[in-house]
């Protein structure tokens, strides 16, 4: 098995007895396409590494043969078009299973992958593009989205090849018309071509508040941090699929889809959906025997809303959930309806999983659960003092004794960031929780505003910079409101320049004006006219006071509420 590679020990008594003694080996200069991958194309040709299925009734089940053979392929035609060792690849494919052949090729060559999700407009490509110096960009066969990536092209002098895997285009080379005459044999680089640990294998652009997005590296060693969140968190089974529903544009697909779950034995389900419908989702869940599933809180909401009852999920036998607090109704319905409690997790794209309900544990509805293995945690207060119980602070990581497995090695290109992020010999997560007596973390929210909603992580000042394009907006701030099925809905509240009256016609126009520029998440949902925003004295706009309001005013309203319905009563 694989996962003995890497764990002298890989069963444990208690969530206590894998904390404290849970150890990884890490082999000198590892590289997941040839330690994992190969290794089982060896060993276990036949076994099932990916099966994937789409909305037009194509299906595929690889085996690790399969992706040796096909990354291989890959690799040689991503050196046939010029690729080396540190250039960087940007990947939107949604959950195209060429997805797998890039990224795989990518580690091959040692290559710096960067996956991207599939709603960036130009504006946003634009950005990545220049800051990340990408050489060449993959897409798959979509004519809107090409459209975005060529716009975005011709501002920037980096990107010397657009690469297609559908029908052929014009200034894009076809995947295909070349991929079936490179040979499935693609030798380990050595000498300086070779990759290292400490060479970068990935880079995620996420979202921050008070700047354009971080580029977050993980280096080669990376994958090897998963193996907790897919054996000990996910609960994977050898032999089994595992679905995490996530597109391969956003990190979540890292955590889910391929390499935790490959080194646990688990082959990876995929549904390639055009659009999230729940019947659908369920129907594939059964008709393709997934046996374990990770999803957002929102996601089971709305599966539950349909009706699991429904369809034959008896191969489930373990489910688990992050990217947002679990309400504790989600939480008793789907335990009524499967026999099964969701396990909730908590993790950054700069980390691995961070906190886990884990299997020896009681699951508590909303809680992010205890430590992972490797993760040396507190709660501190404004001075860096840890918090008694119960107190609200920052969560940070001690690394005085080692970083943690899979742990980010920095911000690619940002030498300030990185320094500041990781002030006083410690890692700052920006995001702030409390812990009970028992030792369990509850997540707050985050230090700097970030907003999370139907899953997506959102910045205001990337919505604010677009918003600020529009010719009425003066000032804006952009704000997160709670939202019964998003978690959080984006609000902007601005305040119009001369000439603008505040009206419903321009509150739609601004949005529609948002989605044209932007990724659609990122428009506002509700927009609030203002004579002037709440600063500080040094000018500032005060997000938190906007946000207070609103709290305030929600309240206020579901008070009314009440009592005129006890007046009706």
């Amino acid at each position: 098995m694989i996962l003995n590679k890497f764990l002298a020990r890989t069963e444990y008594d208690s969530y206590e007895d894998l904390y404290q003694n849970f150890k990884l080996s890490i082999p000198a200069n590892f590289n997941f396409a040839y330690d994992v991958v190969d290794e089982y194309a060896k060993t276990e040709p036949k076994r099932e590494a990916l099966v994937w299925c789409d909305d037009n009734d194509e299906s595929h089940i690889f085996t690790f043969k399969d992706l040796s053979r096909a990354s291989q392929r890959t690799a040689n035609f991503l050196v046939n078009n010029g690729i080396k060792k540190g250039d960087r690849v940007m990947l939107i494919l949604r959950r195209r299973y060429e997805f797998w052949y890039f990224l795989l090729a990518l580690h091959r060559v040692g290559a710096i992958a960067i996956p991207a999700t599939n709603m960036l407009s130009s504006h946003d490509l634009e950005y990545r593009f220049n800051a990340a110096d990408v050489k060449m960009v993959v897409t798959y066969d979509d004519p809107a989205l090409q459209k975005e990536v060529e716009t975005a092209q011709e501002k920037c002098t980096s990107v010397e090849k657009l690469v297609t895997v559908g029908q052929a285009r014009s200034q894009w080379i076809s995947f295909y018309d070349d991929y079936e005459i490179c040979p499935p044999v693609f030798e380990r680089p050595a000498g300086d071509a070779a990759t290292t640990n400490d060479d970068i294998m990935i880079v995620y652009f996420t979202s921050g508040t008070s700047s354009n997005p971080k580029m977050v590296a993980h280096t080669f060693t990376y994958p090897l941090g998963h193996i907790v969140t897919a054996k000990y968190w996910q609960n994977v089974v050898d032999g089994g699929r595992h679905l995490t529903v996530a597109e391969t544009g956003w990190a979540k697909a890292l955590w889910g889809k391929i390499y935790g779950q490959w080194i646990a034995g688990s082959a990876v389900f995929t549904y390639d959906m055009n659009v999230f419908i729940p019947g659908k989702l369920l129907e594939k869940m059964a008709q393709y025997k997934v046996t374990t599933f990770c999803a957002p809180p929102t996601a089971y909401r709305y599966l539950l809303q349909h009706g699991l009852e429904k369809y034959d999920l008896s191969s489930l036998v373990y489910c688990t959930t992050a990217g947002e607090a679990l309400n504790a109704d989600i939480y008793t319905k789907f335990l009524e309806k499967t026999g099964l409690s969701l396990r909730e997790g908590y993790g950054q794209t700069e980390l691995t999983l961070t906190t886990g309900n884990f299997p020896w544990m009681d699951a508590r509805p909303g809680s992010m659960g205890k430590p992972s293995p490797g993760y040396k945690m507190d709660i501190v207060n404004a001075d860096g003092e840890s918090c008694q119980p119960e107190e609200v602070g920052e969560i940070i990581i001690k690394i005085d004794e080692g970083r943690p497995f899979g742990m980010f090695g920095g911000y690619y290109r940002d030498v300030e960031r990185t320094e500041k992020v990781f002030e006083g010999g410690v890692y700052h997560t920006g995001d702030t929780a409390w812990r009970d007596t028992d030792g369990y973390f509850w997540f707050v929210g985050r230090t700097d505003d970030l907003i999370k909603t139907s899953g997506y992580r959102v910045s205001p000042f990337e919505v604010e910079e677009v918003l600020h394009q529009h010719p009425a907006v003066l000032e804006v701030a952009v704000t997160g409101v709670e939202d019964a099925s998003r978690g959080q809905a984006v609000k902007a509240t601005i305040v119009l320049q001369k000439g603008y009256e505040a009206s419903k016609e321009l509150a739609k126009e601004i949005q529609l004006f948002t989605k044209k520029v932007a990724a659609a998440y990122k428009s506002p949902r509700f927009i609030d006219f203002v004579e002037e925003l709440p600063k500080t004295i040094s000018g500032k706009i005060r997000r938190a006071t906007i946000r207070d309001n609103d709290k305030a005013a929600a309240e206020s309203a579901s008070t009314e509420a009440q009592a005129e319905k006890k007046d009706e009563a």
